[in-house]
């Protein structure tokens, strides 16, 4: 301290000056022990050592109330409430529950460890309350589930701050009331509140959830407006909103504009092309993303996890799952369930069991992913014991759960149980059934051959059909080669989806099923003016973590002579066993031995000579195929798996195959 300044302040003497002196040194040094002592003290309160903060720091508790909140708040992470209620005890004790901010904190601890009750009886009782108070009573009251109060609280706030908007908005998005939340924006920014990063966020988050992208680019206006379009909280929702709406494009640009990236960045890229179904490209993000130096965490395996099970590529799924036990992620109920989904998908359903035994948690998301597993596998039986323990275990079936069983009674014929659960979901657990679970009955009732059934239910349920539920009579309208009936429900298709080939195909298919050549003729014709195109039947599968894909009579491939030498003998192989190539299954008028030619090259035979040609003895081969698997090849490679001693296991669209010593887990219900 200089020493002019001193006698400015009028210390003239030189006593006064050693005096002032002593006293500011005192002052630093005690300024210093104080901030050592508050540093120990929140350092033991943030790693959980609540009651040896509190025994350390006793006396500066008492003489410093407001350093109750640190102990408060060490209770949350660790859901103590028994500690939580012997400070609370403590705080009253000590005279000290008048103080707002305490009773604010202890508000909030109650709330968030999920004791609403008791967060409302100290609600009602503290003396002094302010905005803060009612905002954590709002929050409290959306993490129990309890929207129409926390909308009560709201409305009866006589003064409310950005943070109540906030949670307001945020709370109608979470519940899916995206419109009203908007609404609510439009009304906090009309009386003059500045929305911040985190307001932004929700309201992104609900034009997503409505698929606007009008709504969403006049947000992006405003973002653009406020100068946060590069904060990283808004970019990513920004980014969000756009994949969610359908426009890949933009939301990539928002992401590539920003100047600084993080995880959340990285995930909301991955996963809006994991959304469109840009699976590859996934992939590649998810590498870049490690290049340049980010951990990924559970949202990133998530979205990374479903890309393998929908490419089907079983090693890549094998190798994230270990980075994913790696990073610590492998335990995350999510992650686990999409371990659950990629296994099955890629044919491997003991490693999808294996996932969900290895799981101690036991959550609803999991028993649904595993019932549905077995329904795709064909086990409908193992399904529906599944849902039987669920039950025994307390746990309450939700919509999903009930999809997965109708999906598993579907595939397997079981119609009879199937109708029982849409009858147990209505009725015994009051749940309103969806589109999925209407397609899911008309599915089972179309494949028992009740057509006429089938189509009422259509006809009568309270929502409007799409193009899947008609598309899923018709292909039942095809099973049971009932043409009359599958020209009216092509129509329905065709009217809601003109550009769309399923239709035509199927029409055709049956038509010539019937050897109605003509009709055959009409409906190509039709296709020919509407310049539809028929989607090409494609196959493909993993061989040394690579992926090969083959098309009908494929002759791109290096070694396409080699395999069809393969197909040759194997295909005489097979004759000699008693397999007689069913011509019938090839709708096109031509004399036998071209229909031959024709079926011995379709798509899956060609993947699986490749296979056969490519691994070693007694590996499995794994074939995904986009189309339903034909009456012929289903046959062919029944005596294949005999003739080679080989489990060969194919994904078509509808359901997995498991072939083994010439018999079929589908037990050709399919």
């Amino acid at each position: 301290m200089d020493r002019s300044c001193l006698c400015i302040l009028g210390f003239s003497s030189k006593l006064n000056i050693r005096h002032t002196l002593a006293k500011y040194f005192f002052c630093t040094v005690t300024s210093k022990i104080a901030s050592k002592v508050s540093e120990e003290f929140t350092n033991l309160c943030s790693k959980g050592h609540i009651k040896e903060a509190f025994e350390r720091f006793k006396s500066e508790i008492f003489s410093d109330p407001p350093l109750f909140s640190n102990l408060i708040k060490s209770c949350i992470p660790q859901k103590s409430l028994s500690l939580g209620k012997q400070l609370h005890s403590l705080i009253i004790t000590s005279g000290c529950s008048s103080d707002k901010f305490v009773s604010n904190h202890l508000l909030n601890m109650y709330s968030k460890i999920g004791e609403l009750q008791t967060a409302l009886t100290l609600f009602d009782h503290m003396p002094i309350r302010n905005i803060m108070s009612c905002n954590i009573l709002i929050n409290g009251y959306v993490q129990s589930g309890d929207l129409e109060s926390a909308q009560k609280v709201f409305d009866e706030m006589p003064e409310r701050n950005v943070a109540t908007w906030n949670a307001m908005v945020a709370s109608l998005i979470q519940f899916e009331f995206n419109e009203q939340g908007l609404g609510l924006f439009s009304e906090m920014h009309e009386l003059n509140f500045l929305p911040d990063e985190f307001t932004l966020g929700s309201v992104l988050r609900g034009c997503a959830g409505l698929r606007s992208l009008h709504a969403g680019r006049q947000v992006h206006a405003y973002v653009m407006k406020c100068g946060l379009e590069f904060n990283l909280v808004v970019g990513s929702s920004l980014s969000h909103m756009y994949m969610k709406s359908g426009s890949l494009e933009e939301g990539e640009k928002v992401i590539k504009l920003m100047p600084i990236r993080n995880v959340v960045a990285w995930n909301t890229l991955i996963a809006g092309k994991a959304q469109n179904g840009y699976s590859e490209v996934v992939l590649d993000q998810y590498n870049m993303m490690k290049m340049a130096g980010f951990r990924p965490d559970k949202i990133t395996f998530v979205s990374v996890i479903s890309s393998c099970s929908e490419l089907a590529t079983l090693g890549q799924g094998q190798q994230i799952h270990a980075e994913a036990i790696k990073a610590g992620a492998s335990s995350v109920v999510a992650v686990i369930s999409s371990l659950i989904s990629m296994y099955s998908k890629c044919g491997c359903l003991e490693d999808s069991i294996k996932a969900f035994l290895e799981c101690e948690q036991e959550d609803l998301v999991l028993w649904s992913a595993m019932i549905t597993a077995y329904g795709f596998h064909g086990q409908g039986d193992k399904a529906i014991k599944l849902f039987e323990r669920m039950e025994q275990e307390e746990l309450e079936a939700n919509d999903v759960t009930f999809l997965s069983l109708l999906y598993a009674c579907s595939h397997c014929g079981l119609k009879e149980k199937g109708m029982e659960f849409f009858d147990l979901m209505l009725n015994k657990y009051g749940l309103k059934p969806k589109l999925e679970h209407y397609t899911c009955v008309v599915d089972l009732l179309g494949r028992s051959g009740c057509l006429e059934e089938a189509e009422a239910m259509i006809r009568s349920m309270p929502i409007k059909a799409d193009a899947i539920i008609w598309k899923t009579l018709l292909s039942a309208c095809k099973i049971h080669k009932n043409a009359d009936r599958a020209k009216r429900v092509a129509d329905e298709v065709i009217r809601l989806y003109p550009q769309e080939s399923a239709p035509y195909v199927l029409l055709s298919n049956i038509h010539a099923s019937a050897k109605r050549w003509q009709d055959v003729s009409e409906v190509r014709k039709a296709m020919r003016d509407r310049k539809i195109k028929k989607e090409p039947g494609i196959s493909w599968l993993e061989v040394k973590n690579q992926v090969y894909q083959f098309c009908i009579g494929d002759k791109s491939h290096p070694k396409s002579m080699e395999i069809d030498l393969y197909l040759k003998e194997l295909t005489s192989e097979m004759k000699l066993r008693g397999y007689v190539p069913d011509t019938a299954a090839v709708l096109h008028d031509m004399d036998n031995e071209e229909k031959e030619y024709n079926l011995t090259h379709h798509s899956e035979k060609l993947a699986i000579a490749f296979g056969l040609m490519n691994t070693p003895s007694g590996v499995p081969i794994r074939i995904m195929k986009n189309l339903r698997v034909c009456s012929d090849c289903h046959v062919a490679i029944k005596y294949i798996s005999e003739i080679k001693n080989r489990e060969i296991i194919v994904r078509d669209a509808s359901r997995f195959h498991h072939f083994k010593n010439g018999r079929c887990s589908c037990g050709d219900y399919w």
